[in-house]
């Protein structure tokens, strides 16, 4: 049900692509947004994880590099059934953590200095195991094309921004120049906020099964909570400056913002996350 349900999501945000490119150019832009679609999803599938762990000069390490690291990961991935996958550290004091990559044989896990400085080993264990909780329900691939989906819709409403500034959007028929520049400035206001929300559609759901699995993964549900409110605190204080786009991927959300903004996270709120491992912890027998 949960896939299904995450294909309705990432099938309406290709849709929304595609008004956005119609909006902005008429059938050529709508044969624009087809292609850019169809591109932007290869690029997903093939190159996501080189794009996000560029975007954040996240570096793989070694096992010699980090032995602790790799360790836990291993410990991990044999629990969970699943090949061990790349490990790699992005040099940012805000503790935070992601997987990315296109298939569990293909994942990387990405933890910042931050985190690792941060958390005791308990807790990055639990960390670690809801990281590989996405790669074992293969929330990586759907979260890659929803953040280039996303981003790309979000550049076309900027396309059309300017072009409506510009003028470009005038015809030879008065009426049908006001239709265009009507069109474009719907899309313009729209389909980012659009965008926004089945993005965030698809993740949040997907955080508490994560969280789920990086419990039993770890066996250690309590740790993986007081990881979230202490990584919560953290984010209010030393914030990792994401991208957007990219801000679902992250275990919490690197942005910051309260009140309106708070409607349009990417994430649960932390209490709830909390609230439903410690019913998981009574659940497995773990209280501590």
């Amino acid at each position: 049900m949960n896939q299904l349900k995450t294909a309705f999501w990432l099938t309406l945000l290709t849709v929304l692509l595609l008004a956005a490119g119609k909006a902005l150019g008429g059938q050529a832009g709508l044969m624009f947004a087809l292609v850019f679609a169809v591109l932007a999803n290869a690029t997903a599938y093939f190159f996501s994880d080189s794009i996000v762990l560029g975007m954040y000069g996240a570096r793989v390490v070694s096992e010699d590099e980090a032995p602790e690291l790799h360790a836990i990961v291993r410990q991990i991935a044999r629990v969970a059934q699943l090949p061990m996958p790349r490990v790699a550290v992005i040099e940012s004091a805000a503790p935070n953590a992601f997987a990315t990559g296109r298939n569990p044989s293909h994942a990387v896990v990405a933890v910042t200095t931050g985190l690792v400085g941060l958390l005791s080993r308990d807790e990055l264990s639990a960390v670690l195991g809801h990281e590989m909780g996405h790669v074992k329900n293969r929330d990586i691939l759907i979260s890659s094309i929803a953040a280039v989906l996303a981003g790309a819709i979000s550049m076309l409403a900027d396309m059309a921004r300017w072009a409506f500034m510009f003028g470009s959007h005038r015809s030879s028929d008065d009426e049908e120049g006001a239709g265009n520049a009507g069109g474009a400035l719907l899309m313009m206001f729209l389909a980012p906020i659009a965008a926004f929300l089945v993005q965030t559609a698809v993740s949040r759901s997907r955080e508490f099964l994560a969280d789920e699995a990086g419990a039993r993964f770890s066996g250690k549900p309590m740790a993986l909570a007081r990881a979230l409110q202490k990584l919560e605190m953290a984010a209010t204080h030393v914030p990792l400056g994401a991208s957007p786009a990219t801000a679902h991927l992250f275990i919490v959300n690197p942005l910051t913002g309260g009140g309106f903004l708070s409607l349009f996270s990417t994430h649960p709120s932390t209490a709830d996350r909390v609230e439903a491992l410690e019913r998981l912890a009574m659940e497995m027998g773990t209280v501590r």
